[in-house]
């Protein structure tokens, strides 16, 4: 499956400029540390991996966010697929080779 995520702490503290990007680095730290595959975008970081260990991986994320601020916002969206490994990469590619075909 691939699971599209953002989590992001929605109460700042007196001295914030409005980025969350530091609390953003702390969850992706934990998708990175996670081993699975995983893209980094400027709105969502997008995680490949069975079920138990997505959202086992979402939630310590979330949980690390947690720590920052005591209300976070997490969305997410995702692609269930039985049987398929690799569409973080292979959904995109063959888009291109659509795209490649008529140009």
């Amino acid at each position: 499956m691939l699971v599209a995520f953002s989590v992001a702490p929605t109460t700042a503290r007196e001295d914030d400029d409005g980025s969350v990007a530091a609390a953003v680095a702390e969850a992706v730290k934990v998708v990175r540390d996670s081993g699975l595959p995983y893209e980094l975008n400027s709105m969502f970081t997008i995680v490949e991996g069975e079920w138990d260990e997505v959202f086992g991986v979402i939630k310590r994320a979330t949980e690390s966010v947690l720590t920052t601020s005591s209300r976070v916002s997490l969305s997410v969206k995702a692609d269930i697929r039985p049987g398929h490994t690799n569409q973080l990469t292979e959904k995109v590619q063959r888009i291109q080779e659509h795209l490649g075909s008529t140009q």
